[in-house]
Formats: C-alpha cells, structure tokens, sequence
C-alpha cells in the first residue's frame, strides 16, 4: 500500500521533513491519523470492567474502568455492562463513523475462531459464546474478536510497551487469576484452539491446594492474589485494597508481610524459571498484581532464576515490569482489532458510511 494511498483514506498525514543540509531529498514525514479510523477495546476483569476508544497508531483516546464486585458476574451482566460501556464512549468522543473494529479481552480460555469462553473459572463461567452475544448486544457491522486478556497483553507489550525490540517474550500478569501470553520470533502462540500460554495452570506444587480450574497446585494457587494474601495474614478474597496495605506493611518493615512477599517471589521465579527454560525469551514482562509487586519480588525472582534455569538461557532473559499498566489489555484488543484493516484497507472504506453501532441498542 502506497503511503499516497493510505493518506487518501484518511488513515495517515504525510508533511515534508525540515532539510538536514545533507544531499538529497529529505523524506517526508508520515504519521498515523488518530481519529482516522478507531477501534472499540473492552477489558473483562474479575472486579472490573473497562472499555476505551483507541486510535489508529495505538493512543487512547478515551476510556472507562467500571469496578464491580467480585464473585459470580453472570455473562448476562456483562454483555449489558459492555453495551453501555460502548455507548458511553462513542457518545463521548463522537467517532461512531470512524469505528473499524472492536477488540474485547476477558479473563478466561478463549476459543479465537468465534470467542467462546470455554471456561473463565474466576468469572465462574463455562461455554459462554461471548463474541456471539457481544456481536448481537452491539449491534456490530464491523469485526469484533475475543481473545484471553493477557495474550493481549503480551500483544501489546510487544508491540507498544516494555518489550518493543524483542521477538521471543514471556507476558505474565495476575489479580485474582494468573494469565500469561507467549510471543515466539514475533509472532503471538495461539495453538491449535487459541488456547496456548495458560501459564497460570501449570502443575508446580505435587501438594498444593485445589485450583477453581479443578486441578491442584497449579502456579496460580502458590502467586494469586489469595495465595499472598493469606500468608500475609490477609482475607483472601480483599482485593486490589488489601494488597496494596500488604505493600505498606512491607515497606514498614512488617515481618509478616515480607515474608509473604519473599515465598510468593520465589514460587513466581519457579514459574518463570519453568518458561524460560521451554521458551527461551528475551523478555518476561510482569503485568497486573506481579507490576506491582515487582519491586517486592526482583530479588526473589531473579535468584531463583539464577539457581534454576538453564544457563545459557539465563543470561539472555531479562525480567520487566510492564510498561503499559492496567492498560496492556486494552491496547491489546486494539491493536488486534486493527489487524483487518491493516491487512486491506481499501475493505475498510466500504464499511465506513453506516454508523457500526447504532445511537439506540
């Protein structure tokens, strides 16, 4: 696609470059149009729910985080919850015309050919057809793809945030749950369903405790939300609140929270120990909960690497906070729900003339 071409469309501006002094012609100047043509993201979370308005080229341009409570949030409630999520974005921004697709990321195993949520167990769901429903919900003239939150993740760390130059990249990130997403020479690792990179079920403990997947000692029974929780002599179930007064009491110097921060880091230097020896990645990035405990965890993590992993494939990887923050998801469905028109754009000017999803649902 010539860039004349894409500029046509309305999807890039093209501006002559100031003159170096050097010989030859400078090159112009060629950045994507933001509003030229948006994706609708949608992130389903256990305790929350947030949507954005992302434009081409990746920048948000507006968005909406919905907490909710935790516990059994029916797929009924959540499509709702996504109709008006939608329409209060569009409505805002006023760039329901130049909406080109909707990317919609959820807490559970996804089926990519139609977005049947296989099973979500922390959203205590099982064969939900959410890209079906959500499809019929909107109203959508435009594709809506579904796909697991952090696969996103991994997608847009790898193309947006803390992992820009790498090819082979671990996403890890978990709240509730723990999800992980896998970029193998550039590529995202899907497998033969979509259901690839569940990281968090992996066996690690032979005497651990029942996961809600129905498995036992899964890795995200020993570095979940709960797991630190209860050994820092916390409620299970306290959410984002209650880890965030586990943080405090570490940086006072409470014991007991220190220490479940020390046991937590090393179960997660055991997991990555575990992909980076099957994987060979450049990059792990830690999202969600393992961001944020990062600088609790590094030394833990890093020793475990050091003692464990296969030594030429230490020295290679490096592990990262993630750049993107609670925003990886979104920024992720974007960027997957940009990937029919960056394949075809000209397909893209036949569907811009009827409003995708009309002003009532």
């Amino acid at each position: 696609m010539l860039i004349g071409e894409l500029t046509e469309l309305g999807l890039v501006s093209e501006e002559s470059a100031a003159a170096l002094g050097t010989p030859g012609r400078p090159s112009s100047l060629v950045e994507p149009r933001k509003s030229g043509a948006v994706v609708l993201a949608i992130d389903i979370a256990v305790d929350s729910m947030a949507g954005a308005i992302v434009g081409f080229g990746g920048e948000i341009l507006d968005t909406v985080r919905v907490d909710r409570p935790r516990g059994r949030i029916s797929a009924d409630q959540t499509v709702a919850d996504s109709v008006e999520i939608a329409q209060m974005l569009l409505d805002r921004t006023g760039l329901r015309q130049a909406l080109v697709g909707i990317g919609v990321g959820v807490a559970g195993i996804v089926r990519r050919s139609d977005g049947l949520v296989h099973i979500a167990p922390n959203l205590q769901w099982r064969d939900v057809p959410l890209g079906g429903r959500l499809a019929r919900a909107l109203n959508a003239a435009v594709p809506l793809v579904v796909a697991n939150d952090a696969d996103l993740g991994a997608l847009a760390e790898h193309q947006r945030g803390a992992a820009v130059h790498a090819d082979n990249v671990i996403y890890l990130s978990g709240e509730v749950g723990v999800g992980g997403g896998v970029i193998v020479d550039g590529r995202r690792l899907a497998g033969a369903a979509g259901y690839a990179g569940e990281v968090g079920h992996i066996p690690v403990n032979p005497d651990g405790v029942a996961c809600r997947c129905g498995s036992y000692g899964c890795l995200e029974t020993e570095i979940g939300e709960g797991a630190l929780l209860r050994r820092a002599g916390h409620a299970a179930g306290g959410g984002r609140s209650a880890v965030d007064r586990v943080m405090a009491e570490a940086a006072e110097g409470a014991p007991a929270a220190l220490n479940a921060l020390e046991i937590t880091g090393r179960w997660l230097g055991v997991g990555l120990v575990a992909l980076t020896n099957i994987f060979d990645p450049e990059v792990i990035v830690l999202g969600g909960l393992f961001g944020r405990l990062h600088p609790f965890v590094a030394a833990s993590v890093e020793a475990e690497l050091d003692r464990r992993a296969l030594r030429a494939s230490r020295e290679l990887v490096r592990v990262v906070p993630s750049k993107l923050g609670v925003g990886a998801t979104l920024v992720g469905a974007a960027e997957l729900a940009f990937e029919p028109l960056l394949c075809d754009p000209i397909s893209w000017t036949q569907t811009r003339a009827a409003p995708p999803i009309p002003q009532a649902m």
